[in-house]
């Protein structure tokens, strides 16, 4: 599977969240009662366990007499004290332009956002009422408006720290990780007599991911400018209600990139379709009417030039062969499903958007 390496310029609730194997991290009662007395808060009234998001970042909701708030340990990788700093002042930042996000409570007696206790950092948040995404052309076109808000805002924000500048474009960790596919899958015994079909399975992702990022480079990807992206917009990230954000949530995979990247990323995740935990039973297409619209919603706002829109479906290609090979690599799974079945999936969607993104993208424009 190696080849020769490339420059590199750096629910269906969408495919940045699979389900984890791993069981769910806990607080425990001392370190909850020591982290909870950093901050002023009030008369504490409840503390009950957070079931969503990362199994491996514990989250309480606060209750107290002076609201309601949500209590939040990094996960190891993502808790660099500069690199929350960095995230913080952009909360802050996005907070003090109107940006629909839950506000950073101070630790008490203080302004710092953040807490360390036993070489841990700990985030209290307000706690913001919403429900998830419904899968609606509305919520999608609000999402990409939203998101366009996100990197206007942005435009403005200065710091002296900047963030990683690597991404899923033309990564050499997403080839580490398609080299280290097989090895990890063929672990479960139900590829066993298969090899040869999982090779080839992820031979064909390898070379979609190397066609597609070579599109994108000749369009022109190392003089595009970069800025502040989110790198993880989907709909596990959000909060709506009426159809419309109301929050967005997450703000831990920061990084320096082309804005394009966050449309790409952002338009497939709102409009894949998924299915139950066979993923032998997805379709292979997208939502055009999701997908549309979220593009549409980021257009009232932002246009981006169109060498660099015409690139979508190739980077798409790349988020999608990214999310779907690094979780696998590492544990040959996709959360509850497959790998093996899970890679098959992904195959027929990367060949559905090698000859249908185009289209998808005359759809917006018409």
């Amino acid at each position: 599977m190696s080849r020769p390496r490339r420059r590199v310029f750096g629910r269906c609730r969408g495919m940045s969240e699979p389900m984890s194997t791993h069981p769910r991290v806990e607080f425990e009662p001392d370190e909850l009662a020591e982290v909870l007395a950093r901050f002023d808060l009030g008369a504490i009234r409840a503390v009950n366990p957070q079931v969503k998001g990362s199994r491996l970042a514990p989250k309480a909701v606060v209750t107290s007499d002076r609201g309601r708030f949500l209590l939040k340990r990094r996960v190891r990788g993502r808790d660099h004290p500069l690199k929350v700093a960095y995230a913080h002042a952009v909360q802050d930042f996005l907070a003090r332009h109107g940006f629909p996000l839950p506000r950073l409570i101070p630790a008490a007696g203080g302004e710092d956002t953040m807490v360390v206790f036993r070489d841990r950092i700990y985030e209290m948040f307000e706690y913001v009422d919403g429900v998830p995404f419904g899968r609606t052309p509305e919520e999608a076109l609000d999402s990409g408006r939203v998101l366009a808000l996100f990197h206007t805002i942005l435009e403005r924000f200065t710091s002296d720290w900047e963030p990683s500048r690597q991404g899923y474009h033309a990564s050499d960790a997403v080839r580490a990780s398609l080299n280290a596919v097989p090895a990890s899958v063929s672990r479960n015994d139900s590829v066993a007599g298969r090899e040869s079909e999982l090779l080839a399975t992820v031979s064909l992702l390898y070379e979609a991911y190397e066609s597609a990022a070579e599109r994108v480079d000749e369009a022109g990807f190392a003089g595009w400018a970069e800025r502040v992206v989110h790198s993880d917009w989907h709909p596990g990230n959000m909060l709506f209600e009426g159809g419309r954000v109301k929050a967005v949530i997450d703000y831990d995979s920061l990084h320096i990139r082309p804005a394009v990247m966050d449309v790409a990323n952002g338009a497939l995740q709102f409009s894949i379709i998924g299915g139950d935990f066979d993923p032998r039973l997805w379709p292979p297409e997208l939502d055009a009417l999701r997908f549309r619209a979220f593009l549409q919603g980021y257009r009232q706002t932002r246009t981006p030039d169109d060498p660099q829109w015409r690139t979508l479906p190739w980077l798409m290609i790349e988020a999608l062969v990214s999310e779907a090979v690094r979780p696998i690599a590492a544990t040959g799974s996709f959360g509850h499903m497959e790998g093996f079945r899970f890679l098959q999936m992904i195959c027929r969607k990367v060949r559905w958007l090698e000859h249908n993104g185009q289209r998808l993208l005359a759809l917006v424009a018409a």
